[in-house]
């Protein structure tokens, strides 16, 4: 079995011929601090979690967009929680790249599973089904989505969250529990025998990769106006290995359409800062004086 997380072990999975959604998992009994989650909903919490301070990322909110401040050379994690009964697939993205299959991503990869009521914290690019190589943050140029050729998407983390198909339970008529009207219909191919239905997933198109707010005009402008002064643009780097053991599960999507996706963009404090992101002191709109504390003396006590 795989290596125990927490209290539970970690399993995973991938997408097969035999069975289209094969996903990987991990489970941990985490405690998630829902004031710094960079996204909670009644299905999900996500956060990001620093582990080199053990601190987990608060959260600026700028045009829609979600925001955290990275630190080059900490290792962090992304922290998801499920908040249903049921399980849940995560397909995770990191600069655009599939953290397990490290293919450019879309909602229909491979991803973890989480059993409901419980959290996971993914904190590597997935090596093999007992190790990672640790996500941490480092300028665009040496991570690993700039080192394989595709640095467009550098600079966001995402998850696209499925719920499970139900099956329905089945129950099995006899031709003597069938009315004459029904044998008729069956007789005539109207109705199906007894065995169990196909499954098939709905026929809608996934939800795009990200966020679905596009970036406003003002927004655009800002950001081309700070990235004359902008410092390097953070990414995140292939790092250390690590044992993380995994095992394959089956896992049906209820819709090829995500629940729900996250989008949660990273960058430098001072990159944030530039952008408008984070807010800046305000200062009274007056002219300095150059002996703001020169005062009268005042009389003895």
């Amino acid at each position: 079995m795989g290596f125990v997380i927490g209290a539970r072990p970690a399993r995973m999975s991938h997408p097969s011929a035999t069975s289209p959604f094969r996903l990987l998992v991990a489970a941990a009994a985490l405690a998630l601090a829902q004031s710094a989650a960079a996204h909670a909903s009644a299905l999900t919490t996500v956060e990001i979690v620093d582990r080199t301070s053990g601190a987990t990322l608060g959260v600026h909110e700028k045009d829609g967009q979600r925001y955290v401040i990275g630190v080059p050379g900490h290792e962090y994690a992304i922290r998801i929680r499920n908040h249903s009964q049921d399980r849940l697939l995560a397909v995770m993205s990191v600069d655009g790249v599939n953290v397990v299959t490290g293919e450019s991503a879309s909602p229909d990869q491979s991803g973890y599973v989480i059993e409901g009521g419980s959290s996971v914290e993914i904190a590597g690019w997935r090596r093999s089904l007992a190790q990672t190589s640790a996500f941490y943050f480092t300028d665009l140029g040496d991570s690993y989505a700039a080192r394989t050729g595709r640095p467009g998407e550098v600079g966001v983390i995402g998850v696209a969250v499925f719920t499970e198909r139900r099956r329905p339970v089945m129950e099995r008529w006899g031709p003597d529990k069938l009315s004459a009207q029904e044998n008729a219909k069956r007789e005539r191919g109207d109705m199906p025998a007894s065995a169990p239905q196909a499954f098939r997933d709905e026929a809608q198109a996934a939800a795009p990769f990200g966020s679905s707010e596009a970036p406003s005009a003002d927004t655009a402008r800002n950001a081309g106006a700070a990235a004359k002064t902008l410092a390097p643009q953070l990414g995140t780097g292939f790092g250390r290995d690590e044992a993380s053991h995994a095992e394959r599960v089956r896992f049906d999507r209820a819709s090829t359409r995500p629940a729900e996706v996250v989008a949660i963009r990273y960058d430098r404090r001072e990159n944030l800062a530039a952008m408008g992101v984070l807010a800046l002191p305000r200062y009274a709109e007056r002219s300095p004086e150059p002996f703001p504390a020169m005062r009268f003396v005042p009389p003895p006590r």
